[in-house]
This record gives C-alpha cells, structure tokens and sequence, in this order.
C-alpha cells in the first residue's frame, strides 16, 4: 500500500484526503495520474470551505469526481495561494466579495 502521495504546488496533502485516496486503489491511481497543479485544485477546494461537514463532501466528491473523469474541481474559482501568478480579476472580484461580510 502507498504511503506517500503526491500533493500540489502550493499545499500539501492533507491527512483527512490522503487516508481516503489510500483506502481507494481506484481514486488513487487517478490522482497520481493528474497534473501537480490539478492536484493543487483539488486540495485547495477541500481546504477553502468553512465547516467539516462541507469539507467531509468535497472530500467524498473528490474521490467521485476523479472517477467521473473530472481532472479538476468544477465551478472553482482557482487555488489564490500559488505564489507563481497573480490573482485573476475574477478571483480578486470574489475575494473581495468575501472580505467585506
């Protein structure tokens, strides 16, 4: 069994994520098979919500997705942690959005 799995370019694995994929062959595979980037995505979506029972769904539906074939989170306005590019208007839009609640 795998121990060590990749994470992203600006987050690590998260262990909640990580004991899902390990116990999923499947979901797994696919994961290793995705960019470090989409990865990124990925775990940046389970990480950016605000309660653990959301968390516990993006984590469920992380797996799910990737067997669906989605190679990304969908509907996502994008990881705002990565230091190699800046934040798209859309992002700074919502993040502004979000700042001034």
């Amino acid at each position: 069994m795998k121990k060590t799995i990749s994470g992203g370019v600006a987050h690590k694995m998260p262990p909640d994520l990580k004991k899902v994929l390990i116990a999923d062959k499947a979901a797994l595979r696919l994961w290793e098979d995705i960019t470090p980037l989409s990865r990124n995505e990925w775990i940046c979506w389970v990480e950016f919500v605000k309660t653990k029972a959301t968390r516990k769904d993006h984590i469920r539906r992380v797996v799910s997705e990737l067997k669906e074939g989605m190679r990304r989170p969908c509907c996502w306005l994008g990881c705002t942690h990565r230091k190699d590019k800046p934040l798209n208007p859309t992002q700074k839009f919502i993040l502004g959005k979000k700042s001034k609640k």
